[in-house]
Formats: structure tokens, sequence, C-alpha cells
């Protein structure tokens, strides 16, 4: 009787050991690691320092060779690396791999964008030595529209497997847009006086149509100082005030425009790999730190990588796949949980097969118009002579619009003078831009 009774009792003890035990996480597998401070603040003094150097080197207006630019992107990769390897020591490997998956990725998705931020560059005529300039105020405004995206993606991301369905349709759109445009035209053929960007600048601000060194707006009495300039003599503002934005801040503005819409994009994607809120954003701003550099290296490479933009769009179906499978796994009971090291593993396949296939099956068609251009002088010096020769036409005539009707005297004076200076070095974005 006594024997049962003690029995009784002891059994009920067990219980919430077991229970214990049986809740217990494995440190070696943990990934939810919180706003951990110690991590928040090695993360914080990481960015902000390394940031501080590349300012502090590249506080010059000069541009930026590609041994440099290589440099440059080296030692972001090494700042990442170092706070990978925090995160192993502190944590554990499994939170590291989390962080790299997601560096990988977002640099990988970063190579579309910054393709399309070369197209605006060349369409501003914005030269070499302000790109860093731009492209550094780009940065700050990603850092801070990156931490936005990031809360309120990892808040509905916690809702629950609708929501990675959701997530994995709009990151499988994002790759049939990819896929659309390599059959429409080139990103320079993009008229950006009817970006919204673009459009809100010149409602807020009078645009002085003129490169002003790196400045984004000039006074009043700068403006009228640049007037004064032979080659801006005939040169009509429709519209004054006491503060001008010049062609480098409107450019600065549909940079930026551009890429908050890509932040549409990457950020879903970017948490379907990393998950951890605090992890999602340091990946994604380490990589987006390491931009700048990075744009003068594919600025310089872009015709050699030419399949990696297709790597990129493999990458974005895998993600959409890995949401989608995860997403049915937890909702149906079929489906597949693709590990973190396995998504690291494909991220770096697919980018390595991307780099790669750019070097062994070369675009054929560039090396084509290569040759051709070997013929060309001859032909050109040919047409050339024959134009000279021959009377133009009596119905030519200038197509002027009513924003640079004013303007046709000072264009005039500027090609004639053939000024290298900075006030005309940037093309005049209001002169295409109707009422």
């Amino acid at each position: 009787m006594s024997t049962s009774s003690s029995a009784s009792v002891s059994a009920p003890s067990a219980l919430p050991e077991e229970a214990a035990a049986a809740s217990t996480v494995d440190p070696a597998v943990n990934t939810h690691i919180g706003l951990e401070p110690e991590t928040m603040a090695i993360f914080g003094v990481l960015a902000i320092v390394a940031l501080f150097i590349d300012i502090w080197a590249h506080r010059k207006d000069q541009p930026i060779a590609l041994k440099a630019a290589v440099a440059w992107t080296l030692f972001w990769i090494c700042i990442s690396m170092c706070f990978a390897a925090f995160l192993y020591f502190h944590f554990n490997g499994e939170v590291a791999s989390l962080f790299l998956a997601g560096y990988l990725f977002e640099q990988a998705l970063s190579v579309d964008n910054l393709f399309v931020m070369m197209a605006i560059f060349a369409w501003f005529q914005i030269p070499e030595q302000y790109c860093h300039r731009v492209l550094y105020w780009g940065v700050l405004g990603a850092i801070f529209f990156r931490l936005i995206f990031v809360l309120i993606g990892s808040t509905l991301f916690a809702l629950g497997p609708v929501v990675e369905f959701i997530f994995a349709l709009m990151v499988a759109a994002s790759g049939f847009m990819m896929l659309r445009k390599k059959n429409e035209s080139e990103d320079a053929n993009v008229d950006y006086t009817h970006h919204i960007a673009f459009r809100a600048v010149r409602l807020f601000f009078p645009v002085f149509p003129r490169l002003v060194g790196h400045s984004f707006f000039v006074s009043h009495e700068h403006v009228k100082a640049e007037l004064e300039k032979p080659e801006n003599k005939g040169l009509v503002l429709k519209r004054v005030g006491p503060l001008f934005a010049t062609p480098l801040f409107l450019c600065l503005a549909v940079i930026e425009t551009t890429d908050v819409m890509f932040a549409f994009d990457s950020v879903p994607a970017v948490i379907a790999v990393s998950r951890e809120p605090l992890i999602v954003y340091s990946a994604m701003i380490f990589a987006v730190l390491g931009l700048r550099s990075m744009y003068f290296v594919l600025d310089a490479m872009r015709q050699y990588l030419i399949h990696l933009e297709k790597a990129v769009t493999v990458l974005l179906f895998f993600i959409a796949f890995k949401l989608a499978a995860g997403a049915s796994l937890h909702l149906f009971g079929f489906g597949l949980d693709i590990s973190v090291y396995t998504s690291l593993l494909v991220i770096a396949i697919i980018l390595g097969l991307g780099i790669v296939a750019s070097f062994i099956f070369p675009d054929k068609s560039k090396k084509a118009a290569a040759a051709a251009a070997v013929t060309a002088p001859a032909a050109v010096s040919e047409s050339t002579a024959a134009t000279a020769a021959a009377p133009a036409p009596a119905d030519a005539a200038t197509v002027a619009t009513p924003e640079n009707a004013t303007t046709e005297s000072a264009t005039a004076t500027a090609e004639s003078t053939a000024t290298a200076t900075d006030t005309t070095a940037a093309k005049d974005p209001t002169e295409t831009q109707s009422k």
C-alpha cells in the first residue's frame, strides 16, 4: 500500500523533468538570437568604423581605378567575414551560416540593381568622379529603408505559412520580371524624365540644368553667377527660388527610389534565407555598404559577366521554391524543409556557375561588334566626307520643346566653345521635359 502510494507520488514529479528535457534545444543548432545587445553593439561598431574609413579614403572627388575598387571590395568582404566569425564563436555555426547565406544572396541580388544604376548614371551623364558621392548618399538611404522593410517583413513572416506562400509568389514574380527584362530594350533607352522621383523633385524645387561641382543644391546667388558664364549665356530659367536642385540631386532621387523598389524584392528573399531579423538586417547592411566599391568593379567587368544576371534569376526561383516547399510542409504535411547549409551551398554554386559560364561562353554578338569596329573607321570617314559634301536639307530643323526653346542659344554657345567644365558635364534633364 505504501509502495503504490510512493510510486503515485514520485511519478508526477518525474513528468516536469521529462518535459524540460524534451523542450531543451541543442545550443549547436539554436538559431534564435533575438536582439542580443552584444551582437548589436559589435555590428554597429564594425559597420560605423568601416564606413568612416571608407568615407575618409574617398573624401576627394576622384575617379576610382579598378585596382582600388577591387581592394575596397575585398575590404568590405573582410569586414563581413569578421562579423560572421563573431557569430560563429559567440553563437554557433548555424547562425554564422544564416548570415553568410543572407549576405551572399543580397550581394547577388544587388548585381541587377547596380546595372540599373549604371544606366541611370549614363542617362544623366554624371562624371565618374561624382558617382561615389551619389552612391554614398544612396547607401545611407538604403540603410534606413532596409531597417523599415526588415521590421515589417519579419513581423509578417512570423504570422505563419500563409505569409510564406505570399512571399514565395512575390519572389517568383521578381524572377519572371527579370526573365521578361531580357526581351525588352536596354535600360539606357529609358527616359527618366517620366520617373516619379524626377517629377517629385521638379515639383518642389526649381532645377538648374547644369552640374555645379558635386553640389546637390545651389543657392539663388550661385545660380546668378553661373548664368553670367559664357557657356550659360542666354539660358533662361522659368522657375526661381532660394534653392535650386542640380542634375546630381535628380540622379540621386531616381537612384534612391529605384533602390526602394528593389528592396521590395530583396527583403522577402533574404528573410526567407536568414529568418532572424538581426541576422537579416546585418547581412543586408554589410552587403549594401560594399556596393559602392563593387559598382566600379562591375562597371569595368560588365561586358564579361554576361551570365551573372541569369544566375541571379535562378536564385530567385530557388528561394521561391524553398519558401513554398517549407510552407506546404507546415500547412499540409508534405513538402521540403531546406536547411541553411543547403541554401548556402546552392547560392554559392549557382553564383560560381554564373561567373564561370560568363568566361567560358562569352557573348558572341559583342565579339562580332568588336570585330566590326576594326573596319568601322574607314566607313565612318567615307560617310563623313559624303555628308560634308552634301548640302543640308532645306526642311532640317531642331525639334524644340517648350523648355529647351529658351536654352537654344546657350546650347549653341556651349557646343562652339567645347567647354569641359563641371557645369556643362551633365545632360540637361529639363530640356526633354515638357510642361
